[in-house]
């Protein structure tokens, strides 16, 4: 028995000592993948902060061009987070708790903006809204305008944004276990007393990480802005196309816009993995 075992231990000694020469060569390899990726996501972000002084970034954020974008991108991507959650979150509940006919289709354009090119959504947006667009042509018999006004880049980050946030939404509600709604069912609550005092309370994380989420999906919006809105600063000139015009005479000023949506990208990383971690 003894001499059995014996042989059972060296052939596993034996395997393991030829197997150890390669386990070490994947290690390897792993960590120089891992390592070039670093520096591939590392140092065109570090450069950021390499290429301007102090004094020049500090000096360029009084810059009325810089000023004017900083400030009318945070309320519209306020304002638009803002419409997101209202209309969003309805929409997330009904879909995670309702199996109805014309669902998949449903969540299949909800979840569209995401794969769809920012510029067609801009010229998308335009076409419904403009002048002569479908809806636009009827709005303009009232002299309502929405093309290349602040109201069109609200819009446009709405569109762009919304996905970020129902779908987080979403997950979050069918997470929650349906015997706690079920018991307040029992006690003679309303559906809407369910979904204010259980479902919403219980999902207030993942509906918090959405919400930040699809905030830094609105402040970077590009693409469907210059379409839809146009590049005017202090009416339609967020940061991200402060950044596209400045760069062609002002450097500096280009490149603090630039760190400027590091920072807050980075903080909203931070800000979603506290919320998921938290317990509400």
């Amino acid at each position: 028995m003894d001499l059995t075992r014996f042989r059972q231990e060296s052939e596993v000694l034996r395997h393991s000592s030829r197997t150890r020469p390669g386990r070490a060569a994947l290690t390897l390899l792993v960590a120089a993948l891992l390592a070039l990726f670093l520096l591939f996501v590392t140092v065109p972000v570090a450069s950021l902060f390499l290429r301007i002084s102090p004094e020049a970034f500090f000096r360029s954020l009084a810059e009325p061009v810089v000023l004017d974008a900083l400030s009318l991108s945070l309320v519209t991507a306020t304002i638009s987070t803002v419409i997101v959650v209202v209309f969003g979150t309805p929409l997330a509940l009904v879909n995670a708790r309702h199996d109805y006919c014309g669902r998949d289709i449903v969540d299949t354009l909800t979840d569209l903006p995401i794969v769809l090119p920012p510029a067609v959504a801009g010229i998308a947006l335009l076409m419904a809204f403009g002048r002569r667009g479908v809806v636009g042509q009827y709005l303009d018999v009232f002299g309502i305008h929405i093309a290349f006004t602040t109201v069109a880049v609200v819009l446009a980050q709405v569109f762009v944004a919304s996905p970020f946030y129902i779908r987080q939404a979403k997950a979050s509600f069918e997470a929650v276990d349906r015997l706690y709604e079920d018991a307040a069912r029992t006690l003679g609550a309303s559906p809407w007393t369910v979904a204010l005092r259980i479902t919403v309370p219980l999902a207030w994380g993942g509906l918090v990480s959405g919400a930040i989420l699809s905030f830094a999906r609105a402040l970077g919006e590009f693409g469907a802005t210059i379409m839809f809105a146009g590049n005017f600063q202090g009416r339609t000139q967020t940061m991200p196309l402060a950044i596209y015009t400045t760069m062609q005479g002002d450097l500096d000023a280009a490149i603090s816009l630039a760190i400027i949506l590091v920072v807050i990208s980075f903080a909203v990383i931070a800000a979603v993995k506290v919320v998921t971690r938290r317990k509400f």
